[in-house]
């Protein structure tokens, strides 16, 4: 791959999807997206530039080059701390703050293969706080595939690396292809494709009392990031609850939330109400 190639590549990428990619990420796409225009037959990266933006094709390959290029490691039960943070200290507070009307929706904005909308579901469900509720939790990906890989809810072993005994024996169940979720904890689970610079299809996620959005940010050039922040912040009810990842913030980014200091985590919040005067919250700006 010639730097040229790289430039075209990565420019075409930021301007149809937002996400941003460093000089050091050459390597990643020559040897990720050589795959991919070997798979369709093109003579080198020049022609799969042309592939992408000229081709009446070039839509579906482009969301199979995101693909490929933000592919991550997940797993359930990820960053326990933060976890034990959600079911210990905020599902008790949003169970009293939402008790008459007994309904909890929470998001997982950028949801890799549904791993953690599972583990979120799971984690609601053992709190026992919300027994004959309306509970939903959301995920939402970039990528088709990963939609469909969280939809279908079978996994491999290298998603249960943290994964108690108990809890895989009570919400999974073995068959011959692989371990799959159990149909109790499932009905709770939905998922959607979702790109989160898309403001008006976020919409379709509804109101929410709490986004799980972490290491999605870190794909994000900074314009980029902020109408995320943006949209994520539209979402969320009045005291709604936004994580991220543990090496992410909104320093630089949105002065809109709250801070919150639980006993293991920093998370934000979307004020109750907003300051009286012309004091509002910056939204998107530093």
């Amino acid at each position: 791959m010639m730097p040229e190639e790289f430039r075209l590549l990565r420019d075409l990428i930021n301007e149809r999807a937002g996400l941003h990619f460093g000089d050091d990420s050459m390597f990643v796409f020559e040897r990720r997206l050589g795959d991919r225009a070997s798979a369709l037959g093109l003579d080198g990266f020049a022609a799969y530039y042309k592939h992408l933006r000229f081709s009446p094709q070039g839509a579906e390959e482009l969301e199979l080059a995101l693909e490929v290029l933000t592919t991550k490691e997940t797993y359930f039960f990820r960053q326990e701390y933060q976890l034990r943070s959600f079911q210990q200290e905020l599902l008790p507070r949003l169970a009293e703050a939402n008790a008459s009307q007994r309904r909890l929706n929470v998001w997982s904005a950028g949801c890799s293969t549904g791993e953690e909308v599972y583990t979120l579901a799971i984690l609601i469900l053992e709190s026992g706080l919300f027994e004959g509720w309306d509970v939903h939790v959301i995920g939402s990906d970039l990528c088709r595939s990963n939609v469909a890989a969280g939809r279908r809810g079978v996994y491999r072993p290298s998603s249960f690396r943290t994964t108690t005994p108990l809890m895989r024996q009570r919400y999974f169940e073995e068959r011959s292809d692989g371990t799959h979720v159990v149909e109790r904890l499932k009905r709770f689970c939905h998922f959607g494709q979702v790109n989160l610079l898309d403001a008006e299809r976020a919409r379709t996620v509804g109101r929410v009392d709490v986004v799980f959005c972490r290491n999605v940010l870190i794909y994000f050039d900074e314009r980029s990031r902020r109408k995320v922040i943006d949209t994520l912040y539209d979402r969320l009810v009045p005291g709604g609850y936004l994580l991220l990842g543990h090496s992410e913030s909104l320093l630089h980014v949105s002065t809109a939330f709250e801070l919150v200091h639980l006993k293991e985590d920093l998370v934000y919040r979307k004020p109750v109400s907003q300051p009286r005067g012309n004091s509002a919250p910056q939204r998107g700006r530093s």
